[in-house]
């Protein structure tokens, strides 16, 4: 009946051909859909809050509380034109219609601003279809009592789907496929207790980069669809003002608190500080930096710390994608002493924040705090070319602050990579979808918590890790420095060229070319050997404070890199490290570092040694090396036979063109 309805809208449409392009149908459809929707709404207590708005209008009291009180009504409007009335006055429909939406209630009101319906009504009454499409409107019933919240929400969630596909250019940034969002919700409440099935049962779901609603709208849908009286509680915020319009439209369509969705940005206009809340779920943009954000996030990291909700740390500038995870981590339900309540939330990132950045990195350091912290439940690989504006991999990390006794201490990876079927037809950049036995297959494999092996014929589709198996220590593998000192005139040139050298003065730089040059002719067998003789020509010069940086800088610049040279040490007597020798290795946190040391490296350079002061700790999740499974080539006889098979197609059809 919705995809019926919503049909019936869109073919509206229809009247605008000309004027409009296809891909611009939605932006007149959809917010006449609302407009007319709330005009239906609102119609039973039109004559009562006109006549109440009269008596307020002559007293000093809010008209708003009054009337959204007494009337029950989330929402109002004090103008005497509504659908019906503005057909009969096809001449001035215009400065009529724009009367009808500016008396709206001023939480109503911005859905309007979000649409630019002010300068949409300008561009369809100088194409004369204002009127046309008024009236087209004023036909279709859409009164509560013909088509429920429910099934008017499937309308709107339709005509939001047929815009983005007309539009599939910009779909991607308003707009996540149903089925991947399907997938996210039906995983979130894979491991819902009976408190789910209960009547009057309340659950808050919240997202941060709400677009045009559409996970909050399949979230809602799912939950009623478990239990038709059960409560959810839809919260958003958008920065996208027409995003936001859609979305608050949908909202308001389910009857929903309007006053739930903002407009704004997440990341430094928290419009729900100290909120909580029992599901989350986000697509936040893939890759995008956080230049614009920067200041507001860095101050918040610097001075809230893990009072606010980048404690952490912070990602490089070039992605913002793990400060959503963050702000939605902040907004988890925390768990009661007797072990109720918690949250859990499911978000779409990109392939960065599984590897992105070395141990002590911001990405590394949000890693470790989330996995250490046992919140990481599991991370979904789904297949490519998924989404409207981007072929590349993606993946749904599902977080939990209370898993379940079996759960915890673990991480699930499950591969869906091969687990899609193909579109008839391409829409941007999505050329798969989600079948519905794939998604039960992953909720399966979810709520079944397997380690699978594989075997030669088939690649594992889901492991379970222990959470330090994605952490790892960071070593600084140290040589000593070895060094013989020859001097020639290219070496000579270069202390000069030094940054310390060259500030000094003229006669101070030729007293040094004079010392180096009276010493070119020597051979030194210790760097202690080659100072002394260093500073004696130095004073023998005329060069009066041949101090230990000038010193300093000479011997590193003369001084050549051998493994038969002088170890050079420090004032201690332990060997000093080679920076152009320095390496790093990266332990498991399962192994001891010692005896990684002594088996993978002491063998190959025996005189190393690990600078503990520089161990970091480090996490990552090599999604792709965990499920990879090695191929052999084809034998090189098959290979052959298949080149001699083509050699000859084509003799013979060079052939056939000669003749």
């Amino acid at each position: 009946m919705s995809t019926t309805n919503a049909n019936l809208i869109w073919n509206i449409a229809e009247k605008l051909r000309g004027p409009f392009q296809p891909n611009q149908y939605g932006d007149v459809i959809l917010p006449f859909a609302i407009l007319r929707r709330l005009d239906c709404i609102l119609e039973p207590t039109k004559d009562e809050v006109l006549a109440e708005y009269k008596k307020l209008a002559k007293t000093k009291v809010d008209p708003d509380i009054v009337l959204k009180t007494k009337f029950k009504l989330p929402f109002y409007n004090t103008s005497r034109w509504d659908f019906r009335a503005l057909t009969s006055d096809a001449e001035d429909v215009a400065d009529n219609l724009l009367n009808y939406i500016a008396r709206f209630s001023p939480n109503i009101r911005d859905v309007f601003d979000g649409f630019g319906m002010e300068d949409l009504i300008e561009r369809l009454s100088k194409s004369d279809r204002l009127y046309l499409i008024v009236k087209e409107f004023a036909a279709v019933d859409l009164h509560p009592k013909t088509v429920s919240g429910y099934e008017m929400g499937l309308i709107f969630e339709e005509l939001i789907r047929k815009f983005a596909e007309s539009n599939n250019a910009a779909a991607g940034d308003h707009f996540t496929p149903r089925e991947v969002i399907a997938l996210m919700v039906d995983v979130l409440f894979a491991t819902a207790d009976d408190a789910l099935t209960k009547p009057g049962t309340v659950r808050t779901i919240y997202d941060p980069a709400a677009g045009t609603g559409g996970m909050l709208s399949t979230a809602y849908d799912h939950l009623l669809q478990m239990n038709h009286k059960a409560r959810p509680v839809l919260y958003g915020q958008e920065i996208n003002s027409r995003s936001y319009a859609m979305c608050k439209s949908d909202m308001i369509i389910k009857g929903q608190d309007v006053d739930n969705i903002y407009l704004g940005d997440t990341l430094t206009d928290d419009n729900f500080r100290g909120r909580h809340f029992d599901y989350l779920l986000s697509n936040p943009p893939f890759g995008v930096d956080w230049k614009t954000q920067q200041r507001a996030v860095d101050e918040e990291y610097r001075v809230r710390g893990f009072a606010g909700r980048f404690g952490p740390g912070l990602p490089r500038v070039s992605d913002g994608s793990l400060l959503f995870l963050l702000h939605l981590i902040s907004k988890m339900e925390p768990v009661k002493q007797n072990g109720e309540g918690g949250s859990r939330l499911a978000i779409v990132l990109n392939g960065s924040p599984l590897f992105t950045g070395g141990a002590g990195s911001g990405e590394s350091n949000i890693r470790q705090w989330i996995i250490e912290n046992d919140l990481l439940d599991a991370i979904i690989a789904l297949p490519t070319d998924m989404f409207y504006n981007t072929g590349i991999s993606t993946y749904i990390w599902i977080l939990d602050n209370n898993k379940p006794t079996e759960r915890q201490g673990t991480v699930q990876l499950i591969n869906g990579v091969d687990m899609f079927g193909k579109m008839r037809k391409s829409l941007g950049s999505k050329r798969k979808y989600l079948r519905d036995q794939d998604i039960q297959q992953i909720v399966q494999l979810y709520g079944e918590h397997i380690d699978d092996p594989g075997s030669d014929e088939r690649a594992p589709v889901s492991k379970v890790f222990a959470n330090d198996d994605f952490g790892y220590r960071t070593i600084t593998v140290e040589r000593p420095l070895q060094l013989v000192f020859r001097i020639d005139d290219t070496k000579i040139d270069a202390v000069l060229a030094t940054k310390a050298v060259s500030k000094l003065a003229d006669d101070e730089q030729e007293a040094i070319r004079k010392s180096l040059t009276y010493l070119a002719d020597w051979e030194w067998s210790s760097r202690d050997a080659f100072i002394n003789d260093l500073k004696d020509a130095l004073r023998d010069n005329g060069f009066g404070k041949p101090g230990a940086p000038i010193v300093k800088t000479v011997w590193s610049t003369i001084g050549e890199h051998s493994d038969a040279g002088d170890v050079i040490t420090d004032r201690h007597g332990n060997p000093e490290p080679d920076p152009a020798l320095r390496d790093t290795e990266n332990v498991p946190l399962s192994e001891d570092v010692d005896e990684y040391f002594e088996r993978e490296v002491l063998p190959h350079v025996p005189d190393a040694w690990i600078d503990h002061d520089k161990t970091k700790i480090g996490y990552e999740i090599p999604f792709t090396r965990h499920f990879y499974r090695y191929v052999p080539p084809r034998p090189l006889g098959e290979i052959q036979k298949d080149l001699r098979h083509l050699v000859s197609e084509i003799q013979l059809m060079l052939k056939e063109v000669g003749a």
